[in-house]
């Protein structure tokens, strides 16, 4: 979490990171065609990149992160852009049970690798979500580890198969409706360029 903190402030400053949530915001909004009435959460939403694409495309956007520091840069570019149908959340969805309502999309750009229980977030998405709601995972592609190799202290996940995700999503009442390995994130690693493949799932709750 610390991690992120120090990385907020120059986080919008990596053209890929901008393009990467543009390209998923246009994947998501071609394949569940949200109606303007629908309210969003940005489950580790960072500086709101992933949701400043869609601020046209949902009514409201509640984006929750547990890093003070995103969440800080987020609020300023809110009042820099006047960012009026934006709700900033700091909170740890996993630990804190708050009555934040319901949602019509739940989605995240490169967080759930992060999250250890993913059978307590499965849950959590679900009590959040409307009937036939939509959840919304961008993310790595299971991976050797490679990909935090700058970051030592890093206990997530390397990436996820697609039929082991699937499977504990359905087994939280998630039905897998769309999936395709859409983007990929090039790495200089030891004189070799290392391609990290990102998958975009869609899921409907059942």
């Amino acid at each position: 979490m610390k991690h992120f903190d120090k990385q907020a402030k120059d986080w919008d400053n990596n053209p890929m990171k901008i393009e990467r949530a543009a390209f998923f915001a246009n994947e998501i909004v071609d394949f569940i065609q949200p109606n303007p009435t629908n309210i969003a959460l940005e489950f580790g939403c960072g500086t709101g990149l992933l949701s400043y694409q869609l601020k046209d495309v949902f009514k409201t956007i509640t984006l929750a992160d547990n890093s003070e520091g995103m969440i800080q840069v987020l609020e300023d570019k809110i009042k820099n852009l006047s960012l009026t149908n934006f709700k900033p959340l700091l909170v740890d969805l996993l630990e804190e049970n708050l009555d934040i309502g319901k949602f019509d999309v739940i989605y995240s750009l490169m967080t759930l690798h992060h999250i250890h229980d993913l059978n307590k977030v499965s849950k959590i998405f679900h009590s959040l979500l409307e009937t036939d709601g939509y959840l919304c995972i961008a993310d790595l592609v299971k991976e050797d580890g490679s990909f935090h190799i700058d970051h030592p202290d890093f206990d997530g996940h390397n990436g996820f198969d697609k039929n082991e995700l699937t499977k504990i999503l359905l087994n939280n009442g998630f039905k897998t409706e769309y999936y395709n390995i859409s983007y990929v994130i090039e790495k200089e690693l030891k004189n070799e360029t290392k391609k990290y493949p990102l998958f975009l799932m869609i899921c409907k709750k059942v």
